[in-house]
């Protein structure tokens, strides 16, 4: 149903609409096995994080409430997605994550936990990063913040990528290495957001 939906999606949005431009897409490594993490101000970014990956497939962290009937259970399961309760994660939380990290797939997050913009980000990416040894891709995220702009209006999408954070570099404790890369996931997105918005007046 991915493979479906993205195609679809990718052929109007990327090929015909030509809304989508992405920004420094060399930091983005060309085998799976990596987390992207990606400011979140609306659902938009979802597609157009998807979208700026394609052809390669995302999964992503979803809160449990979206699984809550069956056909929406088999709709987010069937796209890759996997749910997360954000008020009481347990250890299962990172065990599907880091397996997926694992076997070489792409995991998506949004660490603000938040459709607010600026608010802080939580320590979720850092933690599951340290666990699998796999690196973090910092994205950010400008543009239309509704899926009718997305598709029917004038104004571009943009999506840009970082450096990879690799959690191996850290050589300190594992408390101390999830701060650090917490922060630095933090500052570099900031920043990013700060570089694409001046890029793109």
């Amino acid at each position: 149903m991915y493979k479906l939906l993205s195609t679809l999606i990718y052929l109007v949005v990327v090929v015909f609409r030509r809304k989508l431009k992405v920004v420094d897409k060399q930091y983005l490594p060309k085998n799976p096995g990596y987390m992207v993490t990606c400011t979140h101000q609306s659902m938009v970014e979802i597609i157009v994080l998807a979208m700026a990956v394609y052809p390669g497939t995302i999964h992503y962290m979803a809160k449990k409430e979206l699984f809550k009937t069956k056909f929406l259970n088999w709709l987010f399961t069937s796209v890759g997605a996997f749910p997360v309760n954000r008020e009481n994660p347990g250890p299962s939380t990172l065990k599907i994550p880091v397996k997926l990290l694992k076997d070489n797939k792409t995991v998506g997050m949004f660490p603000s936990g938040s459709r607010n913009a600026g608010a802080p980000i939580k320590k979720g990416a850092a933690t599951i990063a340290v666990m699998s040894k796999k690196p973090i891709i910092p994205a950010v995220y400008e543009g239309p913040l509704t899926f009718k702009d997305l598709l029917f209006s004038k104004e571009k999408a943009y999506i840009q990528f970082g450096e990879a954070i690799e959690p191996t570099a850290y050589k300190m404790p594992k408390t101390e290495a999830i701060a650090q890369i917490t922060d630095d996931v933090d500052h570099c997105m900031k920043r990013m957001s700060e570089q694409l918005k001046k890029r793109i007046k």
